[in-house]
């Protein structure tokens, strides 16, 4: 009789564990990173089965839902320091409509896939992507070095072998984004719409004539001041457009050429994706060779050598550029671009400000 009750006693015990280990799962699966049973529960279901479904294009339309990781705690102090400055800001609700974005195919057209390596890459125009992208086609295959790579098909995606992340199905665009390493890099908000000025309006190249014909004289009609002046676009054109709130509609026009100066928020969604990290311009001779390792691709492939003093960054230039433009058409750029200077750690350029 004894043993009976102990055996009675002893199955009680493992139900009520089983009850309450059962709780605590389904707690932990609904609360982690403030996501849902739901979404958690979606995602896992459209995983494909290998080779269960074809690679289809998505839609035009389609908004990708992004699996949540946590950081990486094993990186050196600055990269933790930059990547949890992201995650701070995009909890401020302040800032919210300035740090997120929708990972729409605009945004999955900027990501480049090299699928041997396990890499994505988030194309910032005027932050030295073309070396990262000659880097990207070594590492597909499509040269055996980076010298070898044309300067006309670096930039041809028919013929440099980098797919974008839009290329892919559904299942596959979460896939890479839940398992691949992930990277982007940044420099000073203003100064990168410098350098996008002066590359496409100022020295435009012969094989982009579009700038000069058609961007340049729509920002000129819209937003010149002095009616009667006949030069070409000068940069306080170019900043009355981007700080206007309804700079979209010309946006529309202009198509995906306006890469070179929408956000770098518009561009990346790094409130919604969880880079493995983010490379600074400023840091450019340590981040390069740090994204590599962390790459697993150093021992393949050197990012080519930066010509020095190039990614200082050049105050003077700045000021100059933004003499004679008011401040109220600055405080208007800077309001548009606050979020990508709070996210990356920019400092607010109170000199141009007051």
């Amino acid at each position: 009789m004894h043993h009976q009750w102990l055996l009675l006693a002893a199955c009680f015990w493992v139900i009520f564990m089983f009850m309450v280990a059962s709780k605590f799962i389904t707690l932990t699966f609904k609360d982690l990173d403030g996501y849902s049973t739901k979404q958690e529960f979606l995602f896992l279901t459209t995983m494909p089965e290998a080779g269960k479904m074809p690679e289809e294009k998505l839609p035009e339309d389609v908004k990708v839902d992004v699996p949540h990781e946590t950081l990486p705690l094993d990186q050196p102090l600055m990269y933790l320091e930059r990547l949890e400055l992201i995650r701070n800001v995009c909890r401020d609700e302040a800032l919210r409509n300035l740090s997120h974005t929708t990972v729409s195919k605009f945004v999955l057209d900027r990501i480049f896939v090299c699928d041997k390596h396990k890499i994505l890459f988030c194309q910032t125009p005027k932050v030295g992507n073309t070396q990262w992208k000659k880097v990207l086609i070594v590492l597909n295959g499509a040269f055996p070095s980076i010298e070898e790579i044309p300067e006309s098909v670096v930039h041809d995606h028919e013929k440099n072998g980098l797919p974008r992340l839009s290329s892919f199905s559904r299942a596959g665009v979460q896939k890479r984004l839940k398992t691949y390493f992930k990277f982007f890099i940044v420099r000073d908000p203003f100064e990168r719409l410098i350098s996008a000025f002066k590359d496409k309006f100022v020295h435009n190249p012969r094989f982009e004539p579009w700038y000069r014909h058609e961007i340049a004289p729509g920002i000129i009609r819209k937003y010149r001041r002095n009616r009667t002046e006949t030069r070409g676009i000068q940069f306080e054109d170019f900043v009355r457009y981007l700080g206007d709130p309804n700079h979209r509609w010309l946006d529309l026009q202009f198509g995906d050429h306006i890469i070179h100066w929408v956000t770098y928020v518009e561009l990346c969604a790094p409130c919604e994706i969880k880079y493995s990290v983010i490379g600074h311009h400023e840091t450019l001779e340590e981040d390069a060779p740090y994204i590599l390792r962390e790459a697993g691709i150093d021992h393949l492939v050197s990012y080519p050598t930066i010509p020095p003093g190039i990614t200082v960054y050049n105050r003077t230039k700045v000021e100059h550029y933004f003499l004679g433009i008011s401040k109220r058409d600055i405080r208007r750029l800077y309001a548009r671009f606050e979020g990508d200077f709070k996210l990356f750690g920019y400092q607010k350029p109170d000199f141009l400000l007051n």
